[in-house]
């Protein structure tokens, strides 16, 4: 078995002690206790032709680190300026059913919310969705790669939306996207505001992601679990979109409902919340609603200071990924989660 050090070849491993060295202290894992697991984190891969070639390697980078419990993929199978098209979703499902480790998958808005572009093919954006549904959760409550069961909402009409719990740590993995959360117009198609179609799934995807957020709170709450797991494509506090949120809120109006029920939940709950995204690109890890924050005025929302949240490297930076250890029941003093970035064998 692989040891919870980076694995490297040897002609990278400068880059990976130059990675170890730059993550905080924390990002150490505890393999001590038999209760301990890892898992893996992707997102925003693959992007463009070179990547595509790539991604078999990749994902066989990943298989290799046999610890870990599972993998999610939190969105974006391609760039924004490619074809959306049936053939593309087939091929990553392929790649996908390679995995050996049991694979989440939530979509991201590469993969429907911005197929109106011209050079995306045009498509209408919800029939996109309903075909990545399709081929991607043709089976709800089984993970793509190895089966592991999982909880999901299939019964609204959203497969993708799945939790689950592992050594009373709580995961939910929620449709939640980019492009304010799928509220921008669909220019491609020639729209300039958002149709009445678009408005009305928002809503009811919106609706299915807070009722879930309430919901896994409500259960770890009730199982004493010793942390709350989310996890998006959206990054809802991206850094290059500060400026303009500041000066405009409503360019996050999309995210409105959802941070606030972040901030409640994680404020009522009395263990660590973490919350993992793609969508931006570069890796982070910051507590993006503490108190000073600028977030909490535009989401005018008080400070939530126990959400951790970690951005994992996309599109031309999605040279790794992020291994996340949580510790075993009898660890004190330290943190449930920790992390570490691991470099893709080539």
């Amino acid at each position: 078995m692989p040891s919870k050090t980076l694995k490297t070849t040897t002609a990278g491993a400068v880059l990976a002690l130059g990675l170890l060295a730059s993550q905080p202290a924390h990002a150490v894992s505890n393999s001590s206790n038999s209760e301990a697991f890892t898992f893996g984190v992707i997102g925003d891969i693959p992007y463009g032709d070179a990547e595509v070639a790539k991604f078999p390697a990749r994902i066989q980078d990943i298989n290799a680190d046999q610890d870990l419990e599972f993998v999610t993929h939190v969105g974006d199978i391609k760039n924004g300026s490619s074809v959306c098209s049936d053939e593309y979703f087939a091929n990553i499902r392929t790649q996908f059913d390679t995995f050996e480790h049991p694979l989440v998958f939530t979509p991201g808005d590469n993969e429907w919310v911005d197929c109106h572009r011209t050079n995306n093919g045009a498509y209408n954006p919800l029939e996109r969705l309903d075909k990545l549904r399709e081929v991607f959760f043709n089976e709800p409550g089984k993970t793509l790669g190895a089966t592991m069961p999982v909880k999901t909402q299939e019964d609204v009409g959203l497969p993708e939306n799945v939790r689950f719990t592992e050594n009373r740590v709580a995961f939910s993995v929620l449709n939640i996207q980019g492009s304010n959360n799928s509220l921008q117009p669909w220019t491609g198609l020639g729209e300039t505001t958002a149709t009445p179609e678009q408005l009305a799934e928002v809503e009811a995807r919106t609706d299915a992601a807070l009722e879930q957020i309430r919901g896994t709170f409500a259960d770890a709450e009730r199982r004493n679990d010793r942390a709350v797991v989310l996890m998006t494509q959206a990054d809802m506090f991206d850094p290059s979109l500060l400026a303009a949120a500041t000066a405009n809120p409503e360019i996050m109006s999309g995210f409105r409902e959802i941070v606030a029920s972040i901030v409640e939940e994680t404020n009522s709950f009395d263990a660590p919340v973490y919350l993992i995204n793609g969508d931006s690109h570069v890796f982070a890890e910051n507590q993006p609603l503490a108190a000073g924050s600028p977030w909490l005025e535009i989401y005018g929302q008080p400070a939530a200071d126990n959400l951790q949240r970690v951005t994992v490297d996309g599109s031309a930076n999605a040279t790794n990924y992020v291994r996340f250890s949580v510790a075993g029941n009898s660890v004190v003093g330290g943190p449930v989660l920790s992390w570490e970035k691991v470099p893709f064998s080539s």
